[in-house]
Protein backbone atom coordinates (compact mmCIF):
# COMPACT_ATOMS: atom_id res chain seq x y z
CA UNK A 1 0.00 0.00 0.00
CA UNK A 2 1.15 3.56 -0.74
CA UNK A 3 0.85 6.34 2.12
CA UNK A 4 -1.88 7.62 0.00
CA UNK A 5 -4.33 4.80 -0.21
CA UNK A 6 -8.11 4.11 0.73
CA UNK A 7 -9.84 0.48 1.12
CA UNK A 8 -13.45 0.62 0.10
CA UNK A 9 -15.67 -1.53 3.16
CA UNK A 10 -15.85 -4.66 0.89
CA UNK A 11 -11.90 -4.11 0.37
CA UNK A 12 -11.36 -4.20 3.77
CA UNK A 13 -13.79 -6.86 5.11
CA UNK A 14 -12.07 -9.00 2.35
CA UNK A 15 -8.21 -8.58 3.55
CA UNK A 16 -9.32 -8.25 7.12
CA UNK A 17 -7.74 -11.25 8.04
CA UNK A 18 -4.07 -10.01 6.80
CA UNK A 19 -4.43 -6.33 8.17
CA UNK A 20 -3.30 -4.54 11.10
CA UNK A 21 -6.31 -2.66 12.16
CA UNK A 22 -4.99 0.31 14.18
CA UNK A 23 -8.87 2.55 15.49
CA UNK A 24 -7.69 5.61 16.65
CA UNK A 25 -11.06 7.02 17.77
CA UNK A 26 -11.17 7.94 21.76
CA UNK A 27 -11.65 4.74 24.06
CA UNK A 28 -15.15 5.52 24.52
CA UNK A 29 -15.84 5.68 20.66
CA UNK A 30 -14.01 2.53 20.00
CA UNK A 31 -16.20 0.68 23.04
CA UNK A 32 -19.17 2.10 21.25
CA UNK A 33 -18.17 -1.04 18.25
CA UNK A 34 -14.86 -0.94 16.25
CA UNK A 35 -13.93 -3.37 13.17
CA UNK A 36 -13.00 -7.32 14.21
CA UNK A 37 -9.67 -7.27 16.02
CA UNK A 38 -9.13 -3.45 15.55
CA UNK A 39 -6.69 -2.06 18.37
CA UNK A 40 -6.87 1.33 19.75
CA UNK A 41 -4.33 3.90 19.17
CA UNK A 42 -6.28 7.57 20.11
CA UNK A 43 -4.71 10.01 17.79
CA UNK A 44 -3.49 12.05 19.96
CA UNK A 45 -1.22 9.05 21.54
CA UNK A 46 -0.28 8.27 17.68
CA UNK A 47 3.06 9.31 18.33
CA UNK A 48 3.94 7.36 21.38
CA UNK A 49 3.19 4.07 18.91
CA UNK A 50 5.53 5.40 16.32
CA UNK A 51 7.85 2.43 16.70
CA UNK A 52 5.67 -0.62 17.25
CA UNK A 53 3.56 0.79 14.20
CA UNK A 54 6.45 0.88 12.25
CA UNK A 55 7.21 -2.90 12.97
CA UNK A 56 3.79 -3.75 11.89
CA UNK A 57 3.75 -2.46 8.78
CA UNK A 58 7.17 -3.99 8.05
CA UNK A 59 5.45 -7.24 8.68
CA UNK A 60 2.04 -6.43 6.74
CA UNK A 61 -0.02 -3.73 5.82
CA UNK A 62 -2.16 -1.38 7.91
CA UNK A 63 -5.64 0.01 7.89
CA UNK A 64 -6.20 2.84 10.01
CA UNK A 65 -9.44 3.66 11.04
CA UNK A 66 -11.87 6.38 12.77
CA UNK A 67 -15.79 7.31 12.33
CA UNK A 68 -15.50 8.90 8.69
CA UNK A 69 -12.25 8.77 7.48
CA UNK A 70 -11.08 12.24 8.35
CA UNK A 71 -9.04 11.30 11.88
CA UNK A 72 -7.84 8.63 10.15
CA UNK A 73 -6.58 10.39 7.47
CA UNK A 74 -4.81 12.60 9.47
CA UNK A 75 -3.07 9.41 11.51
CA UNK A 76 -2.15 8.23 7.74
CA UNK A 77 -0.27 11.58 6.90
CA UNK A 78 1.63 11.29 10.86
CA UNK A 79 2.47 7.97 9.70
CA UNK A 80 3.47 8.99 6.33
CA UNK A 81 5.82 11.95 8.03
CA UNK A 82 7.29 9.12 9.99
CA UNK A 83 8.14 6.52 7.01
CA UNK A 84 4.98 3.99 7.99
CA UNK A 85 2.96 3.10 4.95
CA UNK A 86 -0.64 2.97 5.73
CA UNK A 87 -4.34 3.17 4.20
CA UNK A 88 -7.69 4.62 5.79
CA UNK A 89 -11.02 2.92 5.47
CA UNK A 90 -13.32 4.81 3.37
CA UNK A 91 -16.23 6.52 5.40
CA UNK A 92 -14.66 4.88 8.42
CA UNK A 93 -16.30 2.76 10.90
CA UNK A 94 -19.42 4.38 9.77
CA UNK A 95 -19.56 3.23 6.34
CA UNK A 96 -18.80 -0.25 7.73
CA UNK A 97 -21.52 -0.39 9.41
CA UNK A 98 -24.03 0.78 7.20
CA UNK A 99 -22.89 -1.49 4.62
CA UNK A 100 -23.99 -3.56 7.40
CA UNK A 101 -20.82 -5.47 8.33
CA UNK A 102 -20.08 -6.76 11.87
CA UNK A 103 -18.83 -3.76 14.88
CA UNK A 104 -17.39 -5.72 18.14
CA UNK A 105 -17.80 -4.19 21.78
CA UNK A 106 -15.64 -5.16 24.32
CA UNK A 107 -17.27 -7.36 27.01
CA UNK A 108 -19.06 -5.40 29.61
CA UNK A 109 -18.67 -2.18 28.52
CA UNK A 110 -21.34 0.55 27.63
CA UNK A 111 -22.29 1.54 24.05
CA UNK A 112 -20.88 4.97 23.97
CA UNK A 113 -23.93 7.05 23.37
CA UNK A 114 -22.88 9.49 20.62
CA UNK A 115 -20.23 9.40 17.73
CA UNK A 116 -17.41 12.24 18.14
CA UNK A 117 -19.17 14.33 15.09
CA UNK A 118 -22.39 14.34 17.00
CA UNK A 119 -20.88 15.83 19.49
CA UNK A 120 -19.10 18.44 17.57
CA UNK A 121 -22.63 19.30 15.70
CA UNK A 122 -24.41 19.37 19.21
CA UNK A 123 -21.86 21.74 20.47
CA UNK A 124 -21.31 24.02 17.79
CA UNK A 125 -24.66 24.62 17.12
CA UNK A 126 -25.55 25.40 20.90
CA UNK A 127 -22.69 27.72 21.39
CA UNK A 128 -23.66 29.34 18.19
CA UNK A 129 -27.59 29.62 19.19
CA UNK A 130 -26.64 31.47 23.05
CA UNK A 131 -24.02 33.30 21.10
CA UNK A 132 -27.10 34.81 18.99
CA UNK A 133 -29.60 34.67 21.64
CA UNK A 134 -27.52 36.65 24.04
CA UNK A 135 -26.75 39.05 21.53
CA UNK A 136 -30.51 40.12 21.36
CA UNK A 137 -30.89 40.02 24.66
CA UNK A 138 -27.54 40.82 26.68
CA UNK A 139 -25.13 43.12 24.04
CA UNK A 140 -24.59 42.52 20.43
CA UNK A 141 -21.21 41.63 20.89
CA UNK A 142 -21.66 38.51 21.79
CA UNK A 143 -23.17 37.36 18.20
CA UNK A 144 -18.87 37.32 17.84
CA UNK A 145 -19.07 33.94 19.48
CA UNK A 146 -21.23 32.67 17.12
CA UNK A 147 -19.03 34.64 14.67
CA UNK A 148 -16.30 33.13 16.00
CA UNK A 149 -17.46 29.21 15.78
CA UNK A 150 -18.27 29.91 11.81
CA UNK A 151 -15.15 30.54 11.47
CA UNK A 152 -13.60 27.72 13.23
CA UNK A 153 -15.98 25.53 11.04
CA UNK A 154 -14.65 26.98 7.77
CA UNK A 155 -10.94 26.57 9.33
CA UNK A 156 -12.09 22.81 10.06
CA UNK A 157 -13.64 22.11 6.87
CA UNK A 158 -10.62 23.58 4.68
CA UNK A 159 -7.69 21.83 6.98
CA UNK A 160 -9.62 18.61 7.17
CA UNK A 161 -8.81 19.19 11.17
CA UNK A 162 -11.33 19.95 14.43
CA UNK A 163 -9.73 21.59 17.38
CA UNK A 164 -13.41 21.25 18.97
CA UNK A 165 -13.23 17.14 18.49
CA UNK A 166 -9.64 17.49 19.60
CA UNK A 167 -11.07 18.90 22.89
CA UNK A 168 -14.32 17.26 23.41
CA UNK A 169 -12.11 13.81 22.99
CA UNK A 170 -10.51 14.80 26.42
CA UNK A 171 -13.65 15.04 28.32
CA UNK A 172 -14.54 11.83 30.74
CA UNK A 173 -18.20 11.03 28.94
CA UNK A 174 -15.30 10.05 25.78
CA UNK A 175 -12.77 7.92 27.74
CA UNK A 176 -15.05 6.02 30.26
CA UNK A 177 -11.79 3.91 30.58
CA UNK A 178 -8.07 5.00 29.62
CA UNK A 179 -6.71 3.83 26.59
CA UNK A 180 -4.81 0.87 28.07
CA UNK A 181 -1.75 1.99 25.57
CA UNK A 182 0.66 -0.08 26.86
CA UNK A 183 -1.40 -3.40 26.72
CA UNK A 184 -2.54 -2.29 22.99
CA UNK A 185 1.05 -1.81 22.01
CA UNK A 186 1.92 -5.56 23.32
CA UNK A 187 -0.67 -6.92 21.31
CA UNK A 188 0.32 -5.25 18.43
CA UNK A 189 4.17 -6.28 18.99
CA UNK A 190 2.99 -9.83 19.47
CA UNK A 191 0.76 -10.16 16.22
Amino acid sequence: MTTSTALTTDQARTRLHELTVIDVRTPGEYAGGHLPGALNIPLDRIQRALPDLRHAADRGDVLVVCASGARSENACRILAENGVTAATLTGGTGAWAAEGHELHRPQGTPRAAWGMERQVRLTAGTIVLLGLLLGLVVHPAFQLVSAGIAGGLVFSALTNTCGMAAVLAKLPHNRPRAADLDNTLAALRNR
